[in-house]
């Protein structure tokens, strides 16, 4: 990063909609810890988006961490690895936290910690080498999304990509991986945007964070600055603290002025998007060879003993996470997976983490309280703050009158699920949830 790039710059377009939400980072200053290996870890064969995974082991087979045990030959699909060494004990049916159903392979670990023998280095020698390397590391995205990091590197040259954005902005409230991804780890974020720029040739790279984290910029910027990156096409951005604007979509709009076209993606407009904790990870990969078994999560909220930031082998229990930070000081009133604009809230914790899992949040009886819904007033803050120019209250209403192409017209299938318009409205309508049953109502529709 040249020192004329030290310097932080401002979001090229501020984007349409959005809320303003409290921040509520109390872990911000909680560095992550390491939990002792669970006895029993849980894997789920659906963790990312697209085709599920098959297991690749049996009941009774022996596993080190790193090795495969679920794989699929569908394109869009990453493959799952041993957390923990120890024994295959069950490959079973287990409902998800969203309602999905998938097979999940159970392994009771042996408390030796063993790595597969198999693993080493990738031998990165081209941009097809690389692209292999990450689909055998089983990265996803680590932001909450899911979609396989490989996928998004494999975009064509007619496609002409020219701009790596890389989203810090974590604009969730109460989550703070990524901002300690950035103090921590910040040697591993600038190694990985040298490496990605060196093979895919990246015009520029925007670093792009929201202003309520500026000891990130410090910390990156000195980073570079002592490591002489080979790429001076390296800049900081500093966002406006705006949910969502974290959003891919919102991201690219913010940091580079494009505007991602409704049913596109980031790529049609030059763009590739990776959230820090998914680039930090690569830089690592590629030093040691070892796949995506592990992640931070934070634990948080109000009926939550003792906050925490943790690195937890992925699979484990939610309910020992829980533990790990002191269990609960009075009763849980809700409990969310993930944050609590776009996370699924859960009726128990015995529930699995997944790679795309960042947070787990529990709220006490006061905390949880919601607006009495009455009557729409006509008020339009709904798609005020829809950052895709959505209609809510349409939709509603197509969605109760079950009708399928009035959806479809009115643009349902981009709605992201954000949760700005039901934040917005004064009403207390449930508006994202008839966003969701909407889509999958279309969804169902289409498959019929």
């Amino acid at each position: 990063m040249a020192s004329e790039k030290n310097k932080v710059i401002k979001a090229v377009k501020q984007v349409k909609g959005g809320v303003i939400v409290n921040h509520h980072k109390t872990t911000a200053n909680c560095e992550v810890v390491r939990i002792p290996t669970p006895q029993t870890v849980m894997l789920p064969m659906q963790q990312h988006i697209g085709a599920p995974c098959t297991p690749t082991v049996q009941v009774g087979d022996h596993v080190d961490i790193g090795q495969v045990v679920g794989d699929s030959d569908k394109f869009v699909s990453a493959p799952i690895h041993a957390s923990v060494s120890g024994t295959v004990k069950s490959i079973q049916n287990i409902k998800l936290p969203t309602g999905n159903m998938t097979q999940a392979v159970t392994i009771e670990s042996d408390g030796e910690n063993r790595y597969w023998e198999g693993i080493k280095r990738p031998d990165i020698r081209s941009k097809e080498d690389f692209i292999k390397a990450v689909r055998a590391s089983g990265l996803v995205g680590l932001g909450g999304a899911g979609f396989p990091s490989f996928i998004k590197l494999s975009f064509k040259e007619e496609q002409h990509i020219d701009t790596l954005v890389v989203n810090a902005a974590e604009c969730e409230p109460y989550i703070t991986v990524d901002y300690r991804e950035c103090l921590d780890n910040s040697w591993d974020i600038v190694s990985s945007i040298d490496i990605l720029c060196s093979l895919f040739e990246f015009k520029n790279v925007i670093i792009a964070v929201e202003d309520n984290k500026p000891d990130v910029f410090g910390v990156l910027r000195d980073v570079a600055s002592a490591h002489d990156i080979n790429h001076s096409n390296v800049k900081l951005m500093t966002l406006k603290s705006k949910y969502p604007q974290g959003a891919e979509k919102m991201i690219v709009q913010s940091a580079t002025g494009r505007k991602v076209p409704p049913g596109k993606l980031p790529a049609d407009v030059g763009c590739v998007v990776m959230n820090v904790g998914s680039v930090a990870f690569l830089s690592r990969y590629l030093k040691t060879g070892k796949p995506l078994v592990s992640r931070s999560l934070t634990i948080d909220g109000s009926a939550i003993a003792n906050p925490m930031n943790v690195r937890a082998p992925i699979g484990t229990n939610i309910g020992e996470l829980i533990d790990f930070c002191g269990g609960f000081k009075e009763e849980p009133c809700k409990i969310i997976l993930g944050g609590p604009m776009m996370g699924h809230a859960i009726v128990s914790t015995n529930h699995p983490t997944c790679k795309q899992n960042n947070a787990i949040l529990a709220f006490a009886k006061d905390d949880t309280i919601l607006k009495p819904e009455r009557d729409c007033i006509r008020c339009g803050r709904c798609a005020q703050v829809c950052p895709i120019n959505l209609m809510p209250t349409l939709i509603t209403r197509y969605t109760k009158a079950k009708d399928v192409a009035a959806l479809k017209a009115a643009g349902v299938n981009v709605c992201m699920e954000c949760g700005s318009c039901s934040f917005a409205c004064p009403a207390g309508k449930p508006l994202v949830q008839h966003m969701r049953l909407a889509k999958a109502m279309v969804k169902e529709a289409d498959a019929k």
